[in-house]
């Protein structure tokens, strides 16, 4: 990784499988990844698969054939952000090898020139979620509470909804002015 963030050459040799080349020389972390083979290709499938892939934190690795590689960008553009960084790796460990880093956004562009052979598409996992403020805790708190749940519910509603302990967000419900106790 460090290699290619410095804009030196990262050549593979060829090994078990094509994932593992372009793991390697994307410059993507590699301490761990998950292998998606092909997309669905179309419909409802695609789209909940590309949602649940959008929120995965390890290094995604997928096949995309070239006919559709520039809806396939333009969709994770759209389902994962423009800035995503991507690496596409083209050819791997033939003549016209070639490994392209950038972000989704210029994926898209680079796709427009309509590129042959087998393709790899490796993106970086999603950024760590930031932890919910207090405030968007105590709104869905008081939108509980509001609809008469106890104290104890809406703290366990809220908590999973937010990924956080219920402990937490049970004491700061009892912070809330006349929360029953």
């Amino acid at each position: 990784a460090a290699a290619a963030a410095a804009g030196h050459a990262v050549l593979v040799v060829p090994g078990p499988s094509a994932v593992i080349a372009a793991l390697v020389a994307s410059g993507l972390p590699t301490a761990r990844f998950v292998f998606e083979g092909f997309l669905p290709r179309k419909g409802m499938a695609r789209d909940q698969r590309l949602l649940e892939l959008a929120r995965e934190p390890r290094t995604v690795v997928c096949y995309e054939a070239p006919h559709r590689v520039a809806r396939t960008l333009t969709d994770l553009a759209n389902a994962f952000g423009s800035t995503r960084r991507v690496a596409i790796a083209r050819e791997l460990t033939k003549l016209h090898e070639e490994v392209w880093r950038g972000t989704l956004a210029d994926a898209v562009q680079w796709a427009a020139n309509e590129p042959r052979g087998e393709i790899v598409l490796v993106i970086d996992g999603a950024p760590a979620a930031a932890p919910p403020d207090e405030h968007a805790l105590l709104e869905a708190l008081c939108a509980q509470l509001a609809l008469g749940a106890t104290v104890k519910d809406a703290s366990t509603e809220v908590a999973t909804r937010f990924g956080v302990s219920r402990r937490a967000v049970y004491e700061l419900a009892h912070t809330l002015p006349r929360a029953p106790r």
